[in-house]
């Protein structure tokens, strides 16, 4: 049995929900999946029973804003449940915390952040990047349950199964262990914002923009433009201007746009690790030695305070 966790937002499944299921179609067998959260999940289980014959609810509004701690319990309890040998979760931030500890708690394998998973007789074989994308690695797994962890954009989202699946909802019983650690004050990103793991647009600033108002004016608007995700390199995040959650690289997102714009960056490897996956890649540098124009598919080199204005003027002309 294959158990796919299901990432949401207000009841609608993220895209890389879909992409686990696609990855899970692949390994062959049976397909299982679980939503944690409240009446807001519900939502998410009804789209995903039109795609794996089985979702499981775990219905307990607790779990929306839950410690990592009490959603490796609920995520335990429903392993042990279906006979899950393999667990496919969302490279993301709650997948990369939550995934070692469920590996633990069970006593399985962790194969993590992945591009590429499969079945070779009774082993797990995953494929991954390693030392900030420079190697590629070829990792087998041969512990149960297997927790495997994909990079977002690995795979192509699922289509509709030919018929529904069940939804089933499930309760679960905690323990002390659960309440050892608790969520202080929560922040959400600004209303209307395209998410990161969710952009098929991603446009990113670095220290080239020059200071957080130029920053505002060129990477956001533009962003705004494109009805765009909005990205930063560390050295962005580090200086005040924009916030961690916005912070793509080594230290912190992962993302795979269609499109990836990059203004200003220099491309230093740490940030080229978190976006080596996107589709075509812009960059605009004054710098023609950048190392962005590396791996850029096009690049521009000249003053990003003279380009973007002009790309966005060539944008507004179309509409």
């Amino acid at each position: 049995m294959i158990l796919v966790v299901i990432d949401h937002v207000a009841g609608v499944p993220r895209r890389g929900a879909l992409e686990l299921v696609s990855a899970a179609r692949a390994l062959g067998g049976e397909i299982a999946a679980v939503v944690l959260g409240g009446a807001a999940a519900g939502p998410a289980a009804e789209t995903l029973a039109g795609f794996v014959p089985r979702v499981v609810h775990v219905d307990d509004p607790s779990l929306d804003h839950a410690s990592h701690e009490r959603r490796t319990t609920a995520l335990a309890s429903v392993v042990a449940d279906v006979g899950a040998q393999i667990v496919l979760l969302t490279a993301g931030r709650g997948g990369q915390a939550v995934g070692p500890r469920l590996a633990m708690r069970l006593g399985g394998a962790l194969l993590e952040d992945v591009a590429a998973v499969r079945r070779e007789q009774a082993s797990v074989i995953a494929e991954r990047l390693a030392f900030l994308s420079r190697a590629h690695l070829t990792v087998r797994a041969e512990a149960a349950p297997v927790i495997v962890s994909v990079k977002p954009g690995a795979y192509p989202a699922a289509e509709p199964a030919e018929t529904a699946g069940l939804v089933t909802p499930r309760p679960v019983a905690y323990g002390p262990v659960d309440e050892a650690v608790r969520l202080g004050e929560r922040r959400a990103a600004a209303r209307g914002r395209v998410a990161l793991e969710e952009a098929d647009v991603v446009v990113c600033g670095g220290r080239g923009l020059g200071d957080a108002d130029a920053f505002e004016r060129l990477a956001v608007g533009l962003a705004d433009d494109l009805n765009a995700g909005v990205a930063s390199t560390r050295a962005v995040v580090d200086a005040g201007w924009r916030p961690y959650d916005e912070q793509v690289g080594q230290t912190g997102k992962n993302v795979a746009p269609r499109l990836y714009l990059a203004l200003g960056v220099s491309g230093a490897v740490q940030h080229l690790s978190g976006m080596n996956r996107s589709g075509t890649v812009v960059a605009i540098n004054r710098d023609g030695d950048a190392p962005i124009f590396k791996v850029a598919d096009y690049g521009v080199v000249g003053d990003v305070h003279e380009v973007v204005p002009a790309l966005r003027a060539a944008l507004a002309g179309l509409d």
